[in-house]
């Protein structure tokens, strides 16, 4: 498989009033052609700005550098503001967070959905009000006609993220990143998100990186998973390796705070102890030593060295040593 994206040593920090925030620390990663990708951590471990690093959606006062960021063979870091935004919407295509805050409230589904066509297709007004209402069916929205003379505060979530959704695709991109796109949404139509999301990967082989906090979410979806905490890569793997050849404490605990469907219903679930890091002064060691029920002294000294344990499994923690103690998961 080609790699569609690849990232070299990426670091995103913010300049505000009482110091820098460290957001992002040196992390490199790849996405193939037509591959499925789950970036996972809590709030604040650097998913989201991490792609938006890549496409350069971020403030002024953001400090993004990268030793490469390579998108189809393009170097990204040598691209003007111009030549991003040409690429936005074209190539690359993002489900924002919250459709709500997303969505202009000021405008109706037919002018959102119709202006990245008439702009990176260069199609005329009946041109593009035809392909928007395929795309409303593409997504599966019932009676798209009334649908594109409708406003956002009209739309209930499911059907602004499908709108999201729609616009994201419009015009064909090679990869779409989802960020957190289930977010505020029920069971059923997170389930409804998913499955979109998924028969649109299989049917137009688009590369999709879903941004989460939620490993349950991506469990069936993404054949490989990257763990993110303190603005570092902990761990990544296949879907399997994560799942069921965890070796990184963080995502022990992540996998401990999911609920089992067949789990007993009096068991409680295991929290993960103590806060996130503090990105403005972050730990000089592991990010996750302070909460880590293994940790050494020489995880709160020194940055665990990145270990391969196999052709897509790897991690960083100082317990791959051949000298730490000998440590299994707790289930």
């Amino acid at each position: 498989m080609n790699n569609l994206l690849e990232v070299k040593n990426l670091n995103t920090s913010f300049k505000i009033g009482v110091g820098t925030v460290q957001a992002v620390r040196g992390i490199s990663f790849h996405v193939g052609e037509g591959e499925s990708v789950g970036i996972v951590g809590e709030s604040g471990s650097g998913k989201s700005v991490t792609m938006l690093s890549v496409m350069g959606l971020l403030p002024d006062y953001a400090d993004i550098r990268a030793d490469s960021i390579l998108f189809a063979g393009r170097e990204m870091t040598q691209m003007t503001p111009k030549q991003l935004r040409a690429m936005h919407g074209s190539e690359i295509g993002m489900i924002f967070q919250d459709p709500m805050t997303s969505l202009n409230p000021l405008f109706n589904v037919e002018n959102q959905l119709t202006e990245p066509l008439r702009i990176h297709m260069k199609m005329g007004k009946t041109e593009a009000r035809q392909r928007a209402l395929e795309l409303l069916k593409q997504v599966e929205i019932p009676n798209p006609e009334a649908r594109l003379k409708q406003y956002p505060h009209e739309l209930s979530g499911g059907l602004r993220q499908r709108v999201m959704i729609a616009i994201a695709i419009a015009c064909g991109p090679k990869m779409v990143i989802a960020d957190e796109p289930t977010t505020a949404l029920d069971v059923t139509i997170q389930s409804q998100i998913l499955e979109l999301l998924e028969h649109l990967k299989n049917t137009t082989k688009t590369s999709i990186i879903m941004i989460t906090h939620d490993l349950g979410v991506i469990a069936s979806m993404c054949s490989r998973i990257i763990v993110m905490y303190g603005g570092i890569i902990c761990e990544e793997g296949s879907a399997r390796e994560i799942f069921y050849e965890p070796k990184h404490p963080y995502t022990w605990g992540l996998l401990n705070s999911i609920p089992k469907i067949n789990g007993n219903p009096d068991e409680k679930l295991i929290p993960i102890n103590g806060t996130p890091p503090d990105m403005l002064m972050p730990p000089k060691g592991c990010p996750f030593a302070p909460r880590c029920r293994y940790c050494m002294p020489v995880c709160r000294e020194y940055m665990a060295p990145r270990t391969q344990l196999g052709e897509t499994h790897a991690v960083a923690c100082h317990l791959m040593h051949p000298k730490a103690p000998k440590v299994e998961r707790e289930v």
